[in-house]
């Protein structure tokens, strides 16, 4: 896989501090049952990289003494982690809020029967991968039979009373372009989904989220090969829109790898731009205790453009219609 973090930096993307801490986006490991084109973790089913019981440990005692009240659970495939049950337990026994980044496809996995019973009995809010309603667009990004199975999940999700009215079970879906563009409208393409899934499958969801494309890792190394990395990059910096800066969501949340080092988001997690200090290189979620991240330099690097660009984009959708 081509690099792409050599050609990020320097960058003129202007200086942010951190805001207050809402919300604590942990990836669980990098495993995942699908190796999708567009993947900024580079995940898939060969990786191995998990996060242990002890350092799940120190997330929770950090989310004791931060009073965290969202957690985002994210890989990879979060829910492959052997413990991903126990730290959702753990979280919502402290009345926490909990996401999960759900691809669809694995609730269908051996061994993962009771997982959509279980989201629903904990009240876990899913947040799935489905990047179009049609079925050729989403094999050609995700893998042969993803749509399928992903329809299959979505189904199975609604049965269970998710996105249904008074179940307060929310269910959003994720949005990325299939190639070196940016988003179109969320709203309108939202009524688009609505429509084409209820119409075709029977199928209701909550909201949708529009990301941006990330210049880096496997998608990055994709637009390396195909010649199109500069080009691309022309367009998220021509795009930039101020008005998207104050409401990035570096400023309010806190990425935390699989071993427990910070980061300030997780595309600078697969950039390996963890949060510095003081001459240190990099913090393990372990060594905080009662200290405030408000105030802190985020890290910035030319990526960063394509959190401001257009209508904005975060891991909650976009920033501005």
């Amino acid at each position: 896989m081509l690099d792409t973090a050599h050609l990020l930096s320097p960058t003129t993307f202007p200086a942010i501090n951190r805001g207050q801490l809402e919300t604590l986006q942990i990836n669980l490991g990098y495993q995942c049952n699908q190796t999708c084109k567009h993947c900024h973790v580079n995940a898939g089913p060969k990786r191995t990289e998990m996060m242990e019981r002890e350092t799940i440990d120190d997330v929770l005692r950090f989310i004791d003494r931060q009073q965290i009240r969202r957690i985002d659970l994210t890989g990879g495939a979060p829910e492959l982690n052997v413990h991903f049950r126990y730290l959702v337990k753990a979280a919502r026994e402290r009345g926490v809020g909990v996401i999960d980044r759900c691809n669809l496809s694995i609730l269908g996995e051996p061994g993962q029967e009771t997982l959509g019973r279980f989201l629903a009995e904990q009240q876990v809010e899913v947040v799935a991968s489905l990047p179009c309603y049609l079925a050729e667009n989403v094999d050609q990004q995700r893998g042969a039979g993803v749509y399928d199975a992903s329809i299959r999940g979505l189904q199975q999700l609604n049965e269970l009373g998710y996105a249904q009215e008074g179940s307060g079970l929310v269910l959003n879906l994720v949005f990325n372009p299939l190639g070196p563009s940016l988003p179109p409208a969320q709203c309108a393409l939202e009524q688009d989904f609505k429509r084409r899934l209820w119409n075709d499958h029977g199928i209701r969801f909550s909201q949708l989220f529009t990301i941006t494309n990330m210049p880096i890792s496997r998608f990055g190394s994709m637009l390396l090969s195909q010649g199109q990395f500069h080009d691309y990059l022309a367009l998220l910096r021509s795009a930039y829109s101020s008005d998207n800066l104050e409401t990035v969501m570096c400023r309010n949340q806190l990425s935390i790898d699989w071993q427990g080092y910070l980061y300030d988001c997780d595309f600078n997690q697969m950039l390996q731009m963890p949060i510095a200090r003081e001459g240190r290189d990099r913090i393990h979620i372990g060594e905080i205790s009662d200290q405030q991240l408000e105030g802190w330099a985020i890290r910035i690097a030319e990526h960063c453009y394509g959190c401001t660009a257009g209508q904005g984009s975060s891991c909650g959708g976009a920033l501005s219609e």
